[in-house]
């Protein structure tokens, strides 16, 4: 029998000053069994750096077709396509074909800086594509935030993403790895 994903429950709670954005988000996420806190913690992050109507977590781990999240519009064209983690050339080829902007987070210094090294020659081609890095020491204490019901509020100033809640409070600022040049 397979193991079940565990359900976790997010008020969120966004002040991003950067975009002029302020909204309440009710959230639902599934994490997978084989997924850390760590891991669906910066889903939720990122999330939050993103957040706008119609932005919802996509299949992900559990199926291939689709990153961690995505947005689409009431056509539904694929408008930002977002995977966390280190996806191969090959699924990024596709995702930027099929979506006007692609967005990877990768986090985990062991494994991000190589992987961005083997890539980072063959991505400049792709004008829809931005790659960010979340370094571990910021991401790290978001795991000690997760719990099945979770009440957060994240503030957004000058690149900086303060998440807050549950008693702690996390600072993070992605590194830009690579900028989009299609001016979205």
């Amino acid at each position: 029998m397979a193991i079940k994903s565990t359900i976790f429950k997010a008020d969120v709670e966004i002040s991003d000053t950067d975009r002029d954005y302020y909204e309440k988000h009710k959230l639902t996420l599934a994490r997978h069994p084989s997924e850390t806190d760590e891991r669906l913690m910066v889903r939720l992050l990122v999330f939050t750096m993103h957040a706008q109507e119609y932005l919802e977590f996509a299949g992900g781990i559990s199926t291939e077709d689709t990153p961690a999240l995505w947005r689409k519009n009431l056509s539904g064209e694929i408008l930002e396509w977002i995977e966390i983690g280190h996806p191969d050339e090959k699924r990024l080829r596709k995702a930027c074909g099929r979506a006007r902007q692609v967005y990877v987070y990768c986090f985990g210094n062991a494994r991000s800086r190589p992987w961005w090294q083997s890539l980072r020659s063959s991505l400049d081609r792709f004008d829809n594509l931005s790659v960010r890095y979340l370094s571990d020491e910021q991401i790290a204490p978001l795991s000690l935030m997760a719990k099945r019901t979770m009440q957060l509020t994240c503030i957004v100033q000058d690149g900086q993403f303060t998440l807050s809640g549950n008693d702690r409070s996390v600072a993070v600022t992605p590194e830009r790895w690579l900028e989009s040049r299609s001016g979205q």
